[in-house]
């Protein structure tokens, strides 16, 4: 019993304190685990970050629930996503419930500042993500393949086509070994427990829309919408905006303008940005919403991310150094470069940034997260300030 009391409020204590986006958890990550509580040797963690970056899905989310298992079975790994979520989870559910039900006490000049925030956030994730996945020219072509592809489709189709054909050209194209590091296989997972789980994972992936039109079920198609979308999302973080404003925005679930307002103020909390769907299930303008609506999205748009993870784990071993599987990840990854590019066109940047005063803000916020290296949740909390004081 200690050993599970002891993996709650250490995932607690993170998901209170994780602030800065997946890369910087996995930070926090290798010197929690690995350095000072020594749970999990540093090339087995390694080895498990490196996992996360070839699966769609919340990275360290995922490097989590993996190392929950490994510590504490299948009620650890559970454990550790419920702990290191809940924090981030409850604010975003309690804002949205906020913004929803009480728009009245909301000043709209705060509620454009978190756009605006959004808007620097995106910026700052679009460079970085390119510098670091877009290195030679191969792959900056694929990227502006990806952006022409999305911009000029649009749609879920816009957003799948990019993949499989960066997929496609990362095979082809990509000829450089990314070398990934090495370390001994024995992650202790039951084959048949992790083989199942793949198997729930395609059954509700393929046959879950068929299943929700037939029962002509308003719920069974949220839940299959967030799914997708945890399933689809290659790179966690703010790749998941492309992806769920297709989901949410274009089918009237949510509006632009709240869809905006919650992920300018996810910026600011700790923990996973996948808690965005937290507070979209909590506005959706159908049922389930409230608080059951987003705990249901929220449960939704992770379960892939468990499925996945620890379905995969016995197998990745055998295939990981695989050239062909680097190269075409590589392709997918830059794919993921041009898609958040789009989605800082539209919408982050078109319901954001109106008039000159809004372009001034933006560029002060991006200069101060982007060379001064200040902490997004004091960037948002600059943005909402401004647009606070602009609304008197």
């Amino acid at each position: 019993m200690n050993l599970y009391w002891d993996l709650f409020k250490t995932f607690l204590l993170l998901g209170c304190t994780s602030f800065g986006g997946p890369v910087a958890h996995l930070g926090y990550f290798q010197h929690e685990f690995v350095e000072k509580k020594k749970w999990i040797t540093s090339s087995a963690y390694a080895d498990l970050v490196a996992l996360s970056q070839f699966l769609p899905g919340p990275a360290s989310s995922q490097v989590g629930i993996a190392i929950g298992q490994i510590r504490g079975g299948i009620p650890g790994g559970i454990l550790a996503w419920f702990a290191f979520t809940l924090p981030s989870a409850l604010i975003m559910i309690f804002f949205g419930l906020g913004v929803g039900l009480y728009p009245e006490f909301w000043n709209q000049g705060v509620l454009h500042g978190f756009k605006i925030a959004a808007v620097v956030v995106v910026s700052h994730a679009v460079w970085s993500m390119g510098v670091k996945l877009c290195p030679d020219k191969e792959r900056i072509s694929i990227a502006l393949l990806a952006l022409v592809i999305s911009i000029g489709i649009g749609g879920m189709f816009g957003q799948l086509l990019p993949i499989l054909l960066g997929g496609v050209f990362g095979f082809f194209f990509l000829k450089k070994e990314l070398g990934l590091p090495h370390s001994p296989s024995g992650f202790k997972i039951s084959p048949l427990y992790s083989y199942t789980l793949l198997v729930i994972f395609f059954l509700i992936l393929f046959f879950l829309p068929f299943l929700a039109n037939y029962l002509q079920n308003n719920s069974l198609r949220i839940f299959d919408s967030f799914f997708r979308v945890g399933s689809l999302v290659f790179g966690g973080g703010h790749v998941v905006l492309p992806l769920l404003k297709e989901e949410v925005v274009t089918t009237g679930l949510v509006s632009n303008q709240m869809f905006m307002v919650g992920y300018g103020a996810a910026q600011a909390i700790p923990g996973p940005l996948f808690t965005f769907t937290a507070y979209l299930g909590t506005v959706s303008t159908m049922t389930p919403n409230g608080i059951v609506g987003g705990i249901f999205c929220l449960v939704a748009a992770f379960l892939p991310a468990y499925l996945l993870i620890i379905g995969i784990l016995p197998v990745w071993e055998r295939f990981r150094k695989e050239t062909w599987l680097q190269q075409s990840m590589s392709g997918i990854n830059a794919v993921v470069v041009g898609l958040l590019f789009s989605a800082l066109y539209s919408p982050v940047w078109t319901e954001a940034i109106f008039n000159r005063f809004d372009f001034v803000v933006f560029s002060i916020g991006f200069v101060l997260l982007m060379f001064w290296k200040l902490p997004s949740w004091i960037i948002v909390g600059l943005c909402a300030l401004f647009g606070f004081c602009l609304n008197f």
